[in-house]
């Protein structure tokens, strides 16, 4: 008998996390980065996920954690080199995400010309919202996103000014590697961000359509 596999819950069981980096130029601006010219890619592993109701762990190694709000989008069917035309096909829904990144480190491997691995994939680094079906976000390109830490704004932006849209990053993604159902491409985070600390406490949301909080905690060991 099969497992039903609901893509309501798609961190359960869902294994690939495909982050773009840079994906907004005001960010890429704030971060010293030129705007590239292609996706800048990175992964996550599945037990990075954080549902809502578990905490945010802050990372033993570092000092820094900071915050990145995405927009993320889960696959409803395998793909591979899927044209453009056809990639919103392939979409199932969405849901809100966060980048934790542990800035500190980050800095360190950019210097040494290192993998982003330290920084970006550590446990419970991408919290995540409910999921949000297909047909209740008739555009994904407009959407306002928005953060607060402790009830202060730190990130509002809007989905329109992606340097790279959904359709094309699907497209560009399964080319690389074969995309499978559950999977989720994280478009990036507008600007904004900045650092949080133990007992935090971060909300955020998609105006209109889902909101979150998290917590962020220090780990036992």
């Amino acid at each position: 008998m099969a497992v039903s596999r609901p893509l309501s819950r798609f961190w359960e069981w869902g294994k690939n996390i495909v982050c773009v980096g840079r994906n907004y130029a005001d960010h890429a601006k704030e971060m010293g980065s030129a705007v590239p010219s292609q996706p800048v890619l990175f992964l996550k592993p599945s037990t990075a996920y954080a549902p809502e109701g578990s905490p945010i762990l802050m990372p033993a190694y570092s000092r820094n954690l900071h915050h990145e709000l995405e927009l993320g989008v889960v696959m409803g069917k395998p793909g591979r080199a899927v044209p453009e035309a056809e990639a919103m096909d392939y979409v199932a829904g969405y849901a809100l995400c966060l980048d934790m990144t542990a800035r500190d480190v980050q800095d360190e491997c950019k210097k040494k010309g290192l993998p982003w691995t330290l920084a970006k994939s550590f446990t419970t680094s991408c919290p995540v919202s409910a999921f949000v079906p297909k047909e209740k976000v008739p555009d994904p390109h407009n959407l306002k996103l928005w953060l607060k830490v402790n009830g202060e704004l730190r990130q509002e932006g809007e989905t329109s000014s992606m340097i790279f849209t959904i359709p094309y990053l699907i497209s560009y993604v399964s080319k690389i590697m074969a995309l499978e159902e559950g999977d989720i491409i994280l478009t990036g985070t507008p600007k904004g961000v900045g650092p949080v600390k133990v007992n935090d406490e971060i909300q955020a949301g998609i105006h209109g359509v889902v909101s979150m909080r998290f917590k962020v905690e220090k780990p036992e060991y």
